[in-house]
């Protein structure tokens, strides 16, 4: 049944979502349930929640615009991945059983929030940058381009945590600060979820009204939650990164 306090929680969980994603990732564990919550079957809500965050991706892209230029030989390189990961994993959602992911993904996403955690001693280690330092390597440029594909998939399947898994992978490929990382992944995120909508849509999986309404409030979120993260100390950002991974590794476990 619809009601105008359902409409307003569909509305807020797309400010909050939009929010979320312009910092970390994981907006999808709050848009997603409020969906389900308001009576929409989970393939539908999942299609819904894609079309109604990525408009919310962009606005944060406008507002990172600036950071992310830095970085465009990067940007490009994983654009490709994107693209194809996106599709491929649209694909796996409509035509076969989702229990394989079910079961990785949980460990992907809190193996990428360790990997962000422990950047610092990982890079040094690996020698992939020093402190203070953005260097990118060939070798952490090719990973990062295969992980990317991998990312991507999952994110148009479901897409829970890719902004965890993204900045996880752009840490340990040797980017160092955060306000860039997060202009990267923003503009990735918000492809993958655009090409899966694309199919979603063709495929009639969109509850349009509800997309529309939450579309509204993931625009309005993320461009508000990107603004905020520039005037925020990085360290701070960092940890709600980290607390962020693990409520969405938790959760996933417990899905």
């Amino acid at each position: 049944m619809i009601t105008i306090l359902g409409l307003c929680g569909l509305f807020l969980a797309g400010v909050v979502a939009g929010a979320v994603n312009s910092v970390a990732g994981g907006g999808s564990l709050i848009s997603f349930p409020a969906l389900v919550a308001f009576g929409q079957p989970a393939i539908l809500a999942n299609a819904t929640n894609t079309a109604a965050l990525w408009p919310g991706s962009l606005s944060s892209a406008l507002a990172y615009k600036r950071d992310t230029l830095i970085h465009r030989d990067l940007l490009i390189t994983l654009l490709l991945p994107s693209v194809a990961g996106g599709l491929l994993g649209a694909l796996v959602l409509v035509s076969t059983p989702p229990e394989l992911f079910d079961r990785v993904v949980p460990f992907l996403v809190l193996f990428a929030t360790l990997l962000f955690a422990l950047r610092d001693p990982i890079s040094r280690l690996t020698g992939s940058s020093a402190q203070g330092e953005e260097r990118v390597t060939k070798g952490g440029r090719m990973g990062g381009f295969f992980f990317q594909l991998f990312v991507a998939t999952y994110g148009g399947y479901f897409g829970a945590g890719i902004g965890i898994l993204m900045l996880g992978s752009l840490s340990v490929m040797g980017l160092r600060d955060i306000h860039r990382m997060n202009g990267l992944k923003t503009i990735l995120g918000m492809l993958i979820n655009v090409i899966a909508f694309v199919f979603f849509a063709a495929k009639g999986l969109v509850v349009w009204p509800l997309a529309l309404l939450m579309a509204a409030g993931a625009v309005s979120g993320g461009w508000v939650g990107a603004r905020t993260a520039k005037r925020v100390d990085q360290r701070w950002i960092r940890r709600f990164v980290i607390v962020v991974g693990v409520v969405v590794s938790v959760w996933l476990f417990e899905k």
